[in-house]
């Protein structure tokens, strides 16, 4: 059965759709089959793949809607393996148009349902807000990523997310757990990024990802390219650390990558 991962953070400019397009890559480069859900009306992910905006294409929005299955709404990628489910505007009245519904947190769960067995993985690029789209995420996901920087107020903001998503496991869904914390945009040649480093380090422990993703030029260039970074310059630092980041997630998952055992 496919595992639904929510890439979140309701801060705004913390990398996370970047997370979520260069995980999803390097994920469909070893081997994992992955969908890709851009649920942030932005619909950065879809550009930042290739796609032009097309307000009339079947998206995330059509789904929650109940208008078209997921199967209707899958675009293949240039990435082998990597399949994406577009975002589009037209999401940023489902939260109006939802809000009377009794099942309006659940929507995306139910409809990504059976288009599950189709992938090893479903990534889900969240909004920057805690709003009914993120609950949606927060619902269907079994486990999450949160992308951060070393820096004081994500401190301030971590302590709120982790409050909201207890919520959310108590009132929608059980299972959902943090797979880990990501540190993003990272530069070690400051104090206060070190600083920060071991403050998260005492307090997720584990669930601190050793891998962290770098200021890279690459990594900004790629999604005006409409590629992920791996495709556009996959020696780059920012290629070799989500390359990192995807072999760190499936050995924790209990998964062993081509790249990790040398073939």
């Amino acid at each position: 059965m496919s595992k639904v991962l929510g890439i979140v953070n309701q801060k705004g400019g913390v990398g996370k759709t970047t997370t979520a397009i260069n995980l999803a890559a390097s994920l469909a480069m070893l081997g994992q089959r992955i969908l890709l859900v851009d649920c942030d009306p932005q619909a950065n992910c879809t550009s930042g793949l290739g796609f032009a905006r097309d307000d009339e294409r079947a998206s995330v929005y059509d789904l929650i809607t109940g208008t078209v299955s997921a199967a209707e709404c899958l675009l293949p990628t240039g990435v082998e393996n990597l399949t994406l489910l577009p975002g589009s505007k037209n999401l940023t009245g489902a939260n109006i148009e939802l809000a009377g519904e009794d099942d309006r947190a659940t929507r995306l769960r139910s409809a990504l349902a059976p288009a599950l067995a189709g992938f090893d993985r479903v990534i889900l690029d969240c909004p920057p807000a805690l709003d009914l789209l993120t609950l949606n995420a927060l619902a269907a996901a079994d486990s999450l990523i949160v992308p951060m920087q070393a820096e004081y107020f994500a401190l301030e903001g971590i302590s709120e997310l982790i409050s909201n998503l207890e919520r959310v496991r108590a009132a929608l869904n059980p299972r959902l757990t943090i797979e880990g914390v990501l540190l993003t945009m990272y530069d070690d040649r400051t104090n206060l990024a070190q600083q920060v480093t071991e403050t998260l380090r005492e307090y997720f422990k584990e669930r601190l990802f050793q891998t962290v993703i770098p200021r890279n030029i690459r990594l900004a260039e790629a999604p005006s390219h409409g590629k992920p970074v791996i495709a556009y310059d996959p020696r780059s630092r920012g290629a070799e650390a989500y390359m990192d980041l995807a072999v760190e997630y499936l050995r924790r998952n209990g998964i062993s990558s081509s790249r990790e055992s040398g073939e």
